[in-house]
């Protein structure tokens, strides 16, 4: 959990132990951390509503703080990841373009509309949405580092982590998250968490073959696709 607090969030954890059986717990509690940093988004959304910010206005701090808090590291992974897969070459060009730190006219385009539907259907949503949708995110690292899934570099944390999830945590996780959404909006809460768990699959296997298996960005790309699809189907209730 102390190692899931320092990747994914800016507090000051130190860990000294980052080799393969503390990233794969570490990947396990991931969905912990994303229910602390929805609980906390939540808290920024109703403080901004009680000071009268308008509703949009307060969405879009709000994704702010949540970047500030986790560094930007899972907008990056987006931007990066919609760069590769948008670019022509072979696999290994394609790395190359993620790992360059640009951001070419994909990544432009996804930030847009993963930062824009989430400002949007933050305050559109009950807090208890907000939590689900952060938690879900984070539950994608897990379908990203399933047993088999290959790491596309030998180095980073793609390679630290990829393949060290096994489906039946996978299933309970995913099953809980299903389960939660029930009581936050019937049917529109699980359908939510599914649709979620299936475009995250979606995203892993295409990459998989784009890049020849997953890197850290991937990660990134899967947790912000993954919240946004449960904010927006949640706000649809």
């Amino acid at each position: 959990m102390r190692l899931a607090l320092s990747w994914l969030t800016v507090l000051p954890v130190r860990v000294d132990d980052v080799g393969t059986a503390a990233a794969r717990r570490a990947i396990t509690c991931a969905p912990v951390v994303g229910a602390l940093l929805g609980l906390a988004a939540a808290g920024a959304l109703h403080g901004l509503s009680r000071l009268g910010a308008p509703a949009l206005l307060a969405g879009f701090l709000t994704v702010g703080a949540l970047a500030l808090a986790t560094r930007g590291m899972h907008l990056d992974g987006l931007a990066d990841t919609a760069d590769g897969l948008g670019c022509y070459g072979p696999p290994e060009r394609a790395l190359r373009v993620m790992k360059d730190g640009g951001a070419g006219p994909f990544a432009v385009v996804a930030l847009i509309v993963v930062l824009g539907g989430q400002a949007a259907a933050l305050p559109e949503v009950p807090w208890t949405a907000v939590v689900l949708a952060l938690t879900t995110g984070r539950a994608a690292f897990v379908l990203c580092c399933l047993r088999g899934t290959p790491p596309a570099r030998p180095e980073g944390l793609g390679a630290l982590v990829a393949g060290t999830q096994s489906l039946p945590v996978a299933l309970a996780w995913w099953t809980a998250l299903a389960a939660a959404g029930f009581l936050v909006a019937p049917w529109h809460g699980p359908v939510a968490v599914v649709l979620a768990g299936a475009l995250v699959l979606l995203l892993t296997r295409h990459t998989r073959k784009r890049f020849g298996g997953v890197t850290g960005d991937v990660l990134g790309a899967a947790c912000e696709t993954a919240s946004l699809t449960v904010l927006a189907v949640c706000a649809l209730a």
